[in-house]
C-alpha cells in the first residue's frame, strides 16, 4: 500500500473468509530494489519445516472454528432449542440422542486437538535440533498431515452438526450461525484433505516422502 504503480483490490467475494482480503493485486511498472528479493520459488530446494509450519497454522485455523461451532452449539441448545416431540423430555439438551451427538462432536475435536498437539510437539522436537533433514521434514509433514484430517474434518462435521442440534431457530440471520460452516468450507478447500490421506498411506506403506512445498 502506497507504492506507485501497486494496486491492491479488495474484491474477495468467496462466501467464508470474508476478511482474508485474498483480492485482486494489480503491478504496473513497480520498482523493487534488488534488498527486497527473495526467490521465494526455492524455498523447498532444501529440507526445511516451512511447509509443516505453514499447514499447522491452517489445521489449528480448522480446529478453532470447530471449537467454537461446538460452544455455539452448546449455548443454543441449552437456552434456545426445543426437545423433539418423540423425546419425551422438556429440555432439548435432555433427549438422548441429542446428548449422543454432542458426546460424539467432542470426541471427534478432542482426537483432532489431540493430534495436532502432537504435531505441534514434533516440529519443536525437529526445530530444537537446529539441522534438519529429509526425514525430518517428512516426518513432520506427516504428523501434520494426519492432525490435518482430522481438523477438517471435526470443522465441516461440527459446523454442519450445530443446525441439526440447534434446530431451525439457528438457522435466523441474527445469530449468524452459518459463518462457521461458511468458513470452514471455504478455508479446508485450499488444500484437499483427500490428498492427506494419500500422503499419510504413501509414507507408512511404501515409504515415499511426501513432496516439500507450502502445502505439506
Amino acid at each position: 500500500k502506497g507504492t506507485p504503480g501497486l494496486n491492491v483490490i479488495d474484491d474477495w467475494s468467496g462466501f467464508g473468509q470474508r476478511t482474508t482480503a485474498s483480492g485482486t493485486v494489480v503491478l504496473e511498472g513497480v520498482r523493487v530494489p534488488a534488498s527486497h528479493v527473495f526467490p521465494a520459488h526455492r524455498v523447498s530446494d532444501f529440507p526445511t519445516l516451512n511447509g509443516p509450519v505453514s499447514q499447522i497454522i491452517q489445521a489449528a485455523i480448522d480446529a478453532g472454528i470447530a471449537k467454537a461451532a461446538v460452544e455455539d452449539t452448546l449455548t443454543f441448545v441449552r437456552t434456545r432449542s426445543r426437545p423433539w416431540i418423540d423425546s419425551s423430555v422438556e429440555r432439548a439438551s435432555d433427549d438422548p440422542l441429542t446428548v449422543r451427538e454432542i458426546g460424539h462432536l467432542h470426541i471427534q475435536l478432542h482426537a483432532a486437538e489431540a493430534l495436532l498437539e502432537r504435531a505441534a510437539r514434533t516440529l519443536d522436537v525437529i526445530a530444537a535440533q537446529g539441522e534438519t533433514s529429509e526425514d525430518d521434514v517428512a516426518r513432520a509433514s506427516v504428523a501434520v498431515g494426519e492432525a490435518k484430517v482430522l481438523t477438517t474434518e471435526i470443522a465441516l462435521l461440527a459446523s454442519e452438526k450445530l443446525f441439526e442440534l440447534a434446530g431451525t431457530q439457528a438457522t435466523l440471520a441474527e445469530h449468524n450461525l452459518d459463518r462457521h460452516w461458511r468458513n470452514a468450507r471455504t478455508h479446508t478447500l485450499h488444500d484437499p484433505v483427500r490428498w492427506k490421506y494419500h500422503l499419510v498411506g504413501n509414507f507408512y506403506l511404501n515409504g515415499v516422502k511426501p513432496a516439500r512445498h507450502p502445502w505439506n
